[in-house]
């Protein structure tokens, strides 16, 4: 498990790019057969990436770091397949989740493995995770069943279908909050007009990009922004204080997590485009 510790915003102000990437950007996420994890201090979350081929992989605590007997003591998980079919299985109990199918995990669970259903196409199973005080039950959300919401305009380049996986308004959790963004062909920017939020941090996680495409990340405080080259399966850690807004060199797809004080989609501080630097 790879540890990253919270910045402050002026120690981001002076950053160069390799410095900048290697505080927030996960470049390798998905390692055939292995758990691949990130834990950062920014609400604690933990961020990975399972890619099981020839065999199951379990969900492993890291009893160093985390100081818990197993990965679930003290945690909740929100998981989202983005490969082939695959399963989850929690407690003896397996979740089929073909791709674009999402999990929540609460509280106490404590054996979970991940296995593909066809080696020859794997599952790709996207992870975040943060502590938790009451225990919600396991639901699987596949997105056959989600309810799109459609955003934007083809005018703005932002035309977009947002699901909502674990929400205040749907499957139930202590704090985390995760959905998924599709943007539609022609269309590469995704969060602009920006925001920040102060009371939650975000991780986004970037997919369905051609193996040359890639997104231009924007972060930092909105009179202080600055910007990280993002490829095909990556993530960014986005702390509370920083606009989190991208554009691609074509259409994409990223999946969104949130944690920290509330679970208020809609409570966001939004950025005026004159006030962006």
């Amino acid at each position: 498990m790879e540890i990253r510790y919270a910045n402050h915003p002026n120690e981001v102000k002076k950053m160069d790019t390799t410095e900048l990437r290697e505080q927030f950007l996960m470049e390798s996420l998905f390692v055939p057969d292995e758990l691949n994890l990130t834990y950062t201090h920014v609400d604690r979350f933990i961020v990975g990436g399972v890619i099981p081929v020839s065999k199951a992989v379990v969900l492993e605590a890291d009893k160093k770091e985390m100081g818990a007997e197993f990965f679930l003591e003290r945690r909740e998980i929100g998981i989202i397949n983005v490969g082939g079919q695959g399963t989850v299985t929690v407690d003896g109990t397996a979740y089929t989740m073909d791709s674009k199918d999402g999990l929540y995990i609460g509280l106490g669970a404590k054996e979970v493995t991940f296995a593909s259903n066809d080696a020859n196409a794997p599952a790709k199973f996207y992870l975040n995770s943060t502590p938790a005080h009451k225990t919600y039950p396991t639901v699987k959300i596949a997105i056959s069943e989600a309810s799109p919401n459609h955003l934007g305009s083809i005018t703005n380049s932002n035309e977009r279908t947002i699901y909502k996986y674990i929400h205040s308004g749907g499957v139930q959790s202590c704090q985390l909050v995760m959905g998924m963004t599709l943007l539609k062909p022609g269309n590469m920017w995704n969060t602009m007009p920006c925001h920040t939020h102060n009371r939650r941090s975000e991780i986004y996680f970037y997919f369905d990009m051609p193996e040359d495409g890639v997104v231009f990340h924007y972060m930092g405080e909105p009179q202080e922004t600055r910007h990280l080259v993002v490829r095909n399966e990556q993530a960014i850690i986005s702390p509370s204080w920083s606009i989190h807004s991208g554009v691609g060199t074509s259409n994409y797809t990223f999946i969104w997590g949130m944690a920290g004080e509330n679970q208020t989609f809609e409570d966001m501080d939004a950025v005026a485009m004159n006030e962006l630097r």
